[in-house]
């Protein structure tokens, strides 16, 4: 195979204004990244590389600098055969995660001909759907009350609040309008704190959470404090889900040790933040072997990624809703076979995607 590369930037804009424990983010810039063999043109492979402000390792002024260095080194190879992991480690994408992952499904995508179908499952086929929580934004009270009603509107059997953004007082009362409305046996509530908490209030604010049966709360605390999320997560009335505690930790003696010391009741893997399919596969099996549980969620990439990571997941057998719902942020999405319905994920194979 004589391999060739090369990338296109594209920026993705948000339907409104959403405000993140990061500040307000009106758009989100990406790249997608095609790999061809050059005795078949016409058969691309693509990929997303969607590394976040503000969390993401890679997300750095020197991002198209290394993807114009990984498609020269690429272009540059003799037509020879090669295999991913040896051309992952040749071209030293360590710390370069979302890099990774977007080589990595445009390398699954060309060698399983080039039509957006990275895994062989039901889910691609159309006779599976994935079950997928409702992400409801931080904003001010009546515009995620909105959000609310909007997704229970929509068939959605759990919804996840993005909280801290708030008045904690103001956030309680949303949530016991919630339960009002439905009972944890209709409805499952997860949160996501994003760190907000300090470690000496936590506690005291997960006993209040816990009144309105919350499922979990994903980061209570900000990442990088083992010994203090292990005493919540031993002692705290609302399950908890490590989410930013991942980023960053690749080498697998050190994510054992994380999980061995924090002992989560879950972990969250977002495949553009731990580097991809094969890593977020290899964070499922340490969890899985200490009876952690997990889900998949997508990290605000365009179609093109969330249609890899909701391949990706459907090869597990699901015991939960994923978080794979941000599909329908963008005005400028890239169409495709992606639709949601009755809170699942469906891939609708007779619905084509569009050029890039």
């Amino acid at each position: 195979m004589a391999l060739q590369c090369s990338f296109i930037p594209y920026t993705l804009h948000f339907k409104f204004d959403a405000r993140t424990s990061r500040g307000a983010i009106t758009q989100h810039q990406v790249y997608y990244i095609k790999l061809w063999d050059a005795a078949a043109p016409t058969i691309v492979g693509i990929g997303e590389c969607a590394p976040l402000a503000g969390l993401s390792i890679d997300h750095r002024p020197d991002m198209e600098q290394k993807l114009t260095e990984v498609c020269k080194h690429i272009n540059a190879l003799q037509p020879e055969t090669i295999e991913l992991p040896a051309l992952t480690q040749q071209l030293d994408l360590h710390g370069w995660p979302a890099l990774r992952f977007a080589l990595e499904t445009a390398w699954f995508d060309l060698v399983n001909g080039g039509n957006r179908l990275i895994y062989n499952n039901d889910f691609i086929s159309g006779k599976t759907g994935i079950p997928i929580n409702g992400l409801v934004w931080m904003g001010d009270k009546e515009f995620m009350q909105q959000q609310i009603t909007q997704k229970l509107a929509q068939g959605y059997s759990c919804l996840k609040l993005k909280i801290g953004g708030l008045d904690f007082a103001t956030e309680l009362a949303l949530l016991e309008r919630i339960r009002e409305a439905a009972s944890e046996q209709e409805l499952t509530i997860r949160v996501d704190a994003n760190g907000a908490f300090t470690p000496d209030e936590a506690f005291k604010k997960l006993e209040r959470l816990a009144r309105y049966h919350i499922h979990s709360i994903e980061q209570p605390i900000k990442q990088g404090q083992w010994q203090a999320m292990a005493e919540l997560c031993a002692y705290s009335p609302v399950p908890i889900a490590l989410d930013e505690e991942l980023i960053g930790v690749q080498n697998s003696e050190r994510q054992q040790k994380m999980l061995d010391t924090i002992k989560p009741q879950y972990i969250i893997l977002k495949p553009t933040l731990v580097g991809g399919l094969e890593a977020s596969a290899a964070w499922i099996t340490l969890a899985e072997n200490r009876n952690i549980g997990w889900w998949m969620t997508s990290a605000l990439e365009s179609n093109i990624g969330l249609n890899a990571i909701s391949q990706f997941t459907a090869n597990y057998s699901l015991t939960m809703p994923q978080g794979l719902g941000t599909g329908q942020l963008y005005h400028n999405n890239i169409p495709s076979p992606l639709q949601i319905e009755q809170g699942q994920l469906w891939y609708k194979p007779e619905q084509e995607w569009s050029e890039l």
